[in-house]
């Protein structure tokens, strides 16, 4: 039977709730305890991907295709394992699944009501999730911020589990922000406080608090915190802002919190062996070098959270400091000279996801200006399709090629709606998702950059590039270096001179601190070992 440590946050959403959820999972992993992670999203959506990264962040696609919430990826990349759908539960899920069996009539002569219902669905869902993982622990994170209408029927259920369950098998953890003043420096823990009263008034007490701050908590906070949260000072811990994330687990560590879960869980105080997570939190760079990426959602950065990530593995990995130059691709379509610039000083661009119209000539001028100067790039699934794009129109000599995406009437219609897709009515979880075999070509970048003639990456498309066009690209110089493995599907292509690279493919979303993704640690280690040669560069051509 798995034991449960429910994270709850407080004060406001994105608190960090996630990082402390994979960190708690690091902290008992690394005593050789199998470890799951669960993430609770409130919202009615039956999952994420319909909604705009604006409003959620990035959209995380798992190895069985399901589009989950982006903390689902720090679990993934902190723990080392891979999660599938049932690791992410919405309220649309629940409901639908309790109106199911109303229907069906499960529910006969009953009035179906959120308790015992609702909340009975939920735990089912926990503890059959647990089960199946065959976790020593599982850790349950509950998504927005108590006080949220919608996250009561969680939280009761929540706390109807700790009566359920035997002594020593549930722990609550909670996580909130004490913010401070910036014209005193005085942190206030006020807003925390409020935000344990919340959760107490609904039959929870939490076990332990973890304050959130920008910097180390003071002590007259922490002892305020204790005293008005109802715990030990003992049990309050404090995360604050790092350079690192992969810090977290050690600087928790290092306060005492693994102590604490062992003896509330009552788990056997098993040596901890830290060695490798330790190299990772090492950030004594050799080198360093300057990406732009380019796309529509860049000025939150969250929408982009597995490449940036993936962006860092290869950093530690390569004791590169990589300073990362974030560029709406709208600015460049408005010939912004300053962003142009950026562009051009850049020691490599990569161009981002991102569906629509919004900005896509943007991203098409940056792949010109990269490719026109012989600036490393790499284009990412919807940054695949417009470099490919850009490709027909500039050197094929197709002038208005597009995406029908963007113009179902282009005369030149070089990406194209995938067939399956063509008929389809809804929208959501419908997109060719998850991990899919790719065969690459022999002596070609991809085959060098993978080591393998066959590999496996997640994809989130419904368009791709048109067969139709496949002779004329090629013959213009465009090299096809790997197919899905029935050969219909165009997956990476490429040029030969210098790293110009384009894959259909999400390879960040596999990537993990001691096992880059290959590609994107191909793209910086390129940059290492051609820094020195760089030349003066034309703007765009």
């Amino acid at each position: 039977m798995s034991k449960y440590i429910f994270i709850t946050g407080g004060v406001l959403s994105s608190v960090g709730k996630g990082v402390i959820t994979s960190s708690i999972g690091k902290i008992l992993q690394v005593r050789n305890y199998k470890v799951t992670a669960i993430k609770i999203d409130p919202y009615l959506n039956f999952d994420s991907g319909t909604m705009n990264p604006f409003m959620h962040g990035e959209v995380f696609v798992t190895e069985d295709g399901a589009e989950t919430d982006m903390d689902l990826g720090h679990y993934e990349r902190f723990l080392g394992i891979n999660l599938n759908r049932e690791h992410n539960i919405t309220t649309g899920q629940i409901y639908e699944t309790v109106i199911a069996k109303e229907r069906r009539g499960d529910y006969l002569g009953q009035c179906v009501q959120i308790i015992p219902h609702i909340t009975d669905e939920i735990k089912n869902r926990i503890r059959s999730t647990a089960s199946k993982s065959g976790a020593d622990i599982a850790i349950v994170e509950v998504g927005g911020t108590v006080g949220d209408i919608e996250s009561l029927p969680f939280l009761e259920a929540l706390r109807q589990m700790r009566l359920e369950e035997s002594n020593h098998s549930i722990v609550f953890v909670h996580v909130a922000l004490v913010p401070t003043l910036s014209i005193s420096g005085e942190q206030k823990t006020k807003p925390l406080q409020h935000s344990v009263n919340e959760l107490r008034r609904i039959g929870i007490q939490p076990d332990i608090i973890i304050a959130r701050s920008a910097k180390p908590l003071s002590i007259e906070a922490r002892n305020k915190i204790a005293l008005f949260g109802n715990v030990r000072p003992e049990y309050v811990f404090n995360s604050y802002d790092v350079e690192n994330i992969y810090k977290i687990p050690l600087l928790l560590e290092g306060q005492g919190l693994s102590k604490l879960l062992i003896n509330l869980l009552a788990l056997e105080n098993r040596a901890p062996d830290w060695k490798d997570w330790i190299y990772l939190c090492d950030n004594k760079y050799v080198y360093e070098v300057k990406i732009a990426l380019v796309g529509k959602y860049s000025k939150l950065v969250d929408s982009y959270v597995s490449i940036s990530e993936a962006l860092n593995h290869a950093s530690i990995n390569l004791k590169v400091k990589i300073n990362k130059i974030w560029i709406d691709s709208e600015s460049i379509e408005n010939n912004d000279s300053e962003v142009i610039n950026q562009l051009l000083t850049s020691d490599a661009i990569i161009i981002l996801p991102g569906f629509g119209a919004r900005g896509a000539e943007g991203k098409i001028k940056a792949v010109n200006i990269a490719r026109a100067n012989n600036i490393p790039l790499l284009g990412i699934c919807y940054g695949f399709q417009l470099a490919i794009v850009e490709f027909a129109r500039n050197v094929c000599g197709l002038k208005d090629a597009n995406t029908t995406e963007i113009d179902p009437n282009t005369n030149h219609p070089v990406i194209d709606l995938l067939p399956e897709q063509k008929n389809l009515i809804n929208k959501g979880g419908t997109m060719r998702l998850g991990s899919y075999p790719i065969k690459l070509v022999k002596n070609t970048l991809a085959y060098d950059i993978y080591g393998s003639e066959i590999i496996y990456e997640r994809h989130r498309h419904r368009y791709e590039v048109n067969p139709d066009y496949f002779e004329i690209l090629q013959k213009h110089g465009l090299i096809f270096s790997g197919f899905s493995l029935e050969g219909k599907r165009l997956e990476f292509a490429e040029l030969k001179n210098g790293f110009f690279l384009l894959t259909q493919a999400h390879p960040e979303f596999k990537s993990r601190p001691n096992k880059p993704s290959p590609p994107y640690f191909a793209l910086v280690k390129y940059i290492l070992n051609n820094k020195i040669s760089k030349v003066i560069r034309k703007e765009y051509a």
